[in-house]
């Protein structure tokens, strides 16, 4: 396992009771992104990305819950508990929402960015997978990158909290703090957006946190 000693300092807390003005939502048509009980809750039918507006710099730590419904909603289905993070357009690299309504939250419009992808519990939660996208179209897939053990698949109807590490080229994602996925970037990002990422699923994100963190030498 790749590791580091760190300290972390608290630099975004965001709880949701205010609401969701510090969000930005592409979606396709069937679906919504909105306030309820205190979280960001979404529903969604063709395809969601709920981008943070803030860019963040490395090194960070992103930590959130979330929760998939599974009952007997529309479009309740246990599948696609992801997100991007160190996100960037290059085609716009000063105004990375400049081409967010052609993104529109079609999955396959996403692939010209630079960033970091794990899909947890993809293809009807068979699947997990971890991807960097180049920025040129290209999002390799290795194959300790891509996951079938349905211990690394979503349970539903329960809390999953989400811990994800950029540090130094040290690139990480845990789940109930269980690391997942642990990959070192000779040529890291280290600077970005970071965005909740689903398809055909109804969940709720809640606690969501962003940590500076300090090598200690």
């Amino acid at each position: 396992m790749n590791t580091l000693t760190v300290k972390t300092k608290l630099i975004v807390s965001d709880d949701f009771e205010a609401g969701i003005d510090h969000w930005s939502v592409e979606q396709m048509p069937g679906g919504k992104v909105f306030h309820n009980n205190g979280k960001l809750e979404i529903e969604d039918a063709k395809g969601c990305t709920v981008w943070y507006k803030y860019k963040q710099k490395g090194p960070i730590m992103i930590e959130y819950d979330t929760y998939v419904i599974k009952e007997d909603g529309p479009l309740d289905r246990a599948s696609d508990l992801n997100c991007f993070w160190m996100a960037n357009d290059p085609e716009y690299p000063s105004d990375f929402f400049k081409n967010g309504e052609r993104r529109g939250g079609k999955f396959s419009n996403y692939d010209y960015l630079s960033l970091y992808y794990v899909g947890l519990g993809g293809h009807y939660n068979t699947k997990t997978r971890f991807r960097r996208y180049t920025g040129t179209g290209e999002k390799p897939l290795l194959p300790a990158h891509d996951l079938t053990d349905p211990k690394y698949l979503i349970k539903p109807n329960e809390v999953a909290k989400i811990r994800i590490i950029a540090c130094d080229g040290i690139i990480q994602y845990y789940r109930n703090n269980e690391l997942i996925f642990d990959y070192f970037d000779s040529d890291p990002y280290t600077s970005g957006y970071f965005g909740i990422r689903t398809v055909h699923n109804h969940m709720t994100v809640d606690n969501f946190k962003i940590y500076r963190l300090k090598v200690v030498k």
